[in-house]
């Protein structure tokens, strides 16, 4: 499907109309808050496309300026440069009122919040857009979707990559191409609220306890570091000062009870506290202050994390069980109770569908029908090789329609774009059709050989992980049709299928492991994405689980599939792909994870659903969910 516009023009549709602010820095790192912004360009555009303003700086941030050979700016370059104390004002001047808009704009966005709040201020826009995520509901014919890809492919001169400047110049070329190729295929626009969640505060890094949880408190027995301790009513000694000699001792401090808990610290066990009926429920030890105090003088040492050895044999018999599991059938480790799920049934593979692989190559979205029609014409079209969408691409090559889709807005745009539409019977025999042309004319060699290459995974298909020393994601994007809020959270899990802390636990108020290896993105109202560093990955880190969870009393029935896409970094090409469907009640879903396979690591597409919320799934894994 050929959607490149020899002169993309701004589009006149109302609800693509803004003011703009195109935003990009470089920076002294990639965390946020710990690192500094080095460069900043600001360019902004009325919703004609018009310049209407134009800033850009170095800024002398006071610290090293990290990857010298990235962004060329060395600390004699960035000596004479204003600080951004001093230049807050001209740049939130430029940034009111407006959409932002960044190539990764969460990147550009957090190091822009965390920035204005060391000088006791804050982002002012209410609304961002990122490029990135537009083009990955775009789908545009490219390679990629890294910032010089697109630029090729909207025909975009670019000049000094990683130069602020010189990238928000290029930048504003792909949003006027984005927005033209957006406009065709009748998408609305990702944008997203700021912050999406939670106000954005100076950096204050959390230190995790550095020892496993050894388990529960015997009575009559020493405390071992690591052990999960909580605290409940009043206290003889400040709480502060009793927290603080834990964590010095090597306990590891909840704020809440759980079953994971070793032992709560009361002075009244008829208090009736939320913490104190939940202990009791568990059966987790009681001691009193004078009695936890004197525990306190003779702590045991515990197991760092990052030393326990896994055997290989034990680790590919682990890696390999359903999700979640039977915990450690080879250790004796109790589990826990697995909620009750429901899953639909998975479509048979039949011998043919394995030998023909009839649509591979091809990208089929399915409108109308009910929630288990759709989802099994979107597993037959897998079956048969195909990609299922869910959304009206560029590389959308079929449509299924089932009863009610002619319905469906879509349909216009469907029809404008001579998209061929089959019904349900198309998918007992497709026949040998090729499928249509999915390249508009290259702009550069930087853009051909744009077939997706993706691996299309079924329900519980697994794929081999390349380069185990990379970054990986995993991206969760659903119907933008969808009208209730989904969430994105990850597990970080070892071989007992439990966190070792709650800081394992990455979810939108805990968006980073302290660590730096697990982050959430959310890119857009209906995309949010995991990224897992697996070279830094602690070594009893056995698993790490994505899932997602819907806010309120809607069910996945209402949302529909959620299609989960594995790539090397971010805006790499996909690796591997699924969609998928839960039943009809749920209210939790594990999409995907990825785990270890002997020296490697794998990825499974899961797509396996609960009646039950977030914080029932959380307290399976261990978490401790505060009442």
């Amino acid at each position: 499907m050929a959607l490149l516009s020899a002169s993309p023009k701004w589009p006149v549709l109302p609800e693509y109309f803004h003011d703009w602010a195109l935003v990009d820095v470089e920076t002294s790192g990639l965390r946020p808050g710990r690192d500094r912004v080095l460069s900043l360009a600001v360019v902004t555009l009325d919703g004609y496309g018009r310049r209407t303003g134009e800033f850009s700086t170095l800024l002398n941030p006071g610290c090293d300026p990290g990857p010298v050979h990235v962004h060329g700016l060395t600390r004699a370059r960035l000596a004479g440069a204003p600080t951004f104390e001093e230049i807050a004002p001209q740049v939130g001047a430029l940034l009111s009122g407006r959409v932002l808009v960044a190539h990764n704009a969460q990147f550009d966005y957090d190091f822009l919040a965390h920035e204005f709040a060391r000088v006791r201020s804050w982002v002012p826009v209410s609304r961002r857009l990122c490029t990135l995520a537009l083009n990955r509901l775009i789908a545009p014919a490219t390679p990629n979707l890294k910032l010089g890809t697109l630029a090729a492919h909207y025909g975009v001169r670019q000049g000094r990559a990683h130069d602020a400047q010189d990238d928000v110049r290029v930048l504003t070329g792909i949003l006027q191409g984005s927005l033209d190729a957006a406009g065709r295929l009748g998408l609305d626009l990702p944008l997203l609220a700021c912050p999406p969640r939670q106000d954005y505060k100076p950096f204050v890094p959390k230190t995790p306890c550095p020892y496993r949880n050894p388990g529960r408190f015997q009575a009559g027995d020493c405390l071992v570091q690591g052990m999960k301790v909580a605290v409940t009513g009043e206290t003889l000694m400040s709480r502060e000062e009793l927290i603080a000699r834990s964590v010095a001792a090597g306990l590891n401090m909840m704020t809440s009870v759980s079953g994971q808990t070793s032992l709560l610290v009361t002075n009244d066990p008829g208090d009736g506290t939320a913490k104190l009926r939940r202990a009791v429920a568990e059966g987790v030890p009681l001691v009193d202050e004078q009695t936890y105090l004197r525990l306190l003088d003779d702590v045991r040492p515990g197991q760092a994390k990052g030393t326990a050895q896994v055997a290989v044999a034990d680790r590919r018999r682990a890696a390999d069980t359903p999700v979640p599991g039977n915990a450690a059938a080879a250790t004796g480790t109790p589990v826990p109770k697995v909620p009750t799920q429901r899953t639909a049934a998975p479509v048979a593979r039949t011998a043919s569908a394995r030998a023909d692989r009839l649509l591979a190559g091809r990208r089929v979205l399915v409108l109308g029908g009910t929630h288990e029609e759709a989802g099994a014409a979107r597993a037959r079209a897998a079956e048969l090789g195909a990609s299922a969408a869910v959304n009206l691409s560029a590389r959308v090559t079929d449509i299924v329609l089932l009863p009610g889709g002619e319905s469906d807005r879509r349909m216009s745009r469907i029809s404008s774009l001579g998209l061929p539409v089959h019904d349900a019977n198309w998918l007992l025999a497709p026949g040998p059709a090729p499928a249509p042309e999915l390249r508009p004319v290259p702009q550069s060699p930087a853009v051909a050989g744009t077939r997706d290459m993706a691996e299309v995974l079924v329900r519980g298909a697994v794929v081999d992980l390349p380069d185990t020393s990379a970054e990986w994601t995993v991206a969760a994007t659903w119907g933008q049709l969808t009208m209730c809020e989904v969430d994105v959270v990850a597990f970080v899990l070892d071989a007992q299928e439990q966190v070792a802390g709650d800081e394992d636990f990455v979810f939108y108020g805990a968006s980073e492991h302290p660590d730096g290896t697990v982050r959430l993105a959310t890119d857009g109202p209906t995309e949010q994405t995991i990224s897992v560093d697996l070279e830094r990955l602690p070594l009893e880190v056995s698993r790490v689980v994505v899932a997602a969870a819907i806010d309120g009393d809607a069910t996945f029935c209402d949302v529909g599939a959620v299609e989960v896409v594995a790539t090397c970094g971010i805006g790499e090409a996909p690796v591997a792909r699924a969609a998928l469907d839960a039943a009809t009640t749920e209210r939790t879903m594990i999409l995907a994870e990825i785990y270890r396979r002997g020296d490697g690591w794998r990825l499974r597409a899961v797509g396996q659903g609960y009646d039950h919320a977030l914080a029932d799934l959380a307290r399976h894994y261990g978490v401790d969910v505060a009442e």
